[in-house]
């Protein structure tokens, strides 16, 4: 199949469609240089897609090549921040498919000279990344500071940012979860990757973050649920969001996923954090999700 870039989706299916060919990035990715996170970036595929292909107002102006103009300080676009810098390839396909930079590139992931590194990096210059991460734990403090500069600047738009749960136990997040009410910063939305598990097994057992949207509505939040794994729930919420936003409480929404998802043998199970599959297995893998956009 030729591979596509820039079509926007206007029907449920065709996002579906989509996020199946990112999960099949993913594996080929990690796959090809036997290094990186499948797991997280499995489960967090359908909102990377319903944002980037739907819900997200960015600058849909062709620059150089014809990919997507990027523009470092995002005025007059809504902006996504990755937290959990390590579910890089999720990121990393969507902004390719999206149109910023070739597909093909995707091959190049976590290899020498590369732009693609296995945490996201903005001295290579990489289109649509607007923060190095991976640090866990800073991502909501620079969404944060990214929401101000919008309201400062009297624009309009939103700023999405995403954790994983793991990451909640950074003691940096519940200072910032307590700063952005205390600054009425209502044009901001933290997703937070609700998967149960983290590097070194599941996060009741490593450290319980126990109702983390009592803790975070306790803080000032307006606190939403959604399954991350439903593209039509999904789109429903973002829809929601935006009539709530503006009204004086940044927005969490617990965002229920699961690690692996759409590969039956990565599912249920820390295993899969962040291992790389072999020949056979990435073989069983492409095997359960079909190719609708044409593989790299």
């Amino acid at each position: 199949m030729e591979t596509t870039q820039y079509s926007i989706p206007t029907t449920q299916n065709s996002l579906v469609e989509i996020a199946s060919q990112v999960r099949r990035d993913i594996l080929r990715m990690v796959h090809g240089c036997q290094s990186g996170h499948p797991g997280g970036s499995l489960g967090c595929a359908d909102l990377l897609v319903a944002l980037y292909f739907q819900q997200m107002k960015i600058n849909n102006r062709k620059g150089k090549g014809g990919y997507l103009s990027f523009n470092i300080d995002g005025k007059g676009e809504d902006l996504f921040f990755l937290s959990n810098g390590h579910i890089s390839p999720v990121f990393y396909s969507v902004l390719a498919r999206r149109g910023y930079f070739d597909v093909k590139e995707l091959a190049t992931f976590r290899k020498i000279n590369s732009r693609l590194q296995g945490h996201p990096t903005t001295h290579e210059g990489l289109p649509g990344v607007r923060i190095a991460s991976g640090s866990l734990g800073q991502g909501l403090s620079v969404a944060i500071g990214a929401a101000l500069a919008k309201k400062l600047n009297g624009e309009k738009n939103l700023v999405y940012c995403l954790m994983g749960d793991g990451e909640q136990q950074e003691g940096q997040v519940w200072e910032a979860v307590q700063f952005a009410p205390n600054n009425n910063i209502d044009n901001l939305v933290a997703f937070v990757d609700v998967n149960g598990q983290q590097i070194d097994g599941s996060t009741a057992k490593v450290n319980n973050n126990r109702d983390l949207g009592a803790k975070y509505k306790a803080f000032g939040w307006r606190v939403l649920t959604v399954d991350g794994n439903n593209m039509d729930e999904l789109t429903t919420l973002l829809r929601k969001i935006k009539r709530l936003v503006g009204k004086g409480q940044p927005i969490a929404v617990m965002m229920k996923t699961e690690m692996g998802q759409g590969v039956d043998f990565m599912m249920h199970s820390h295993k899969w954090h962040g291992v790389a599959p072999n020949d056979a297995q990435l073989e069983q893998a492409l095997a359960q999700l079909p190719e609708t956009l044409g593989d790299y």
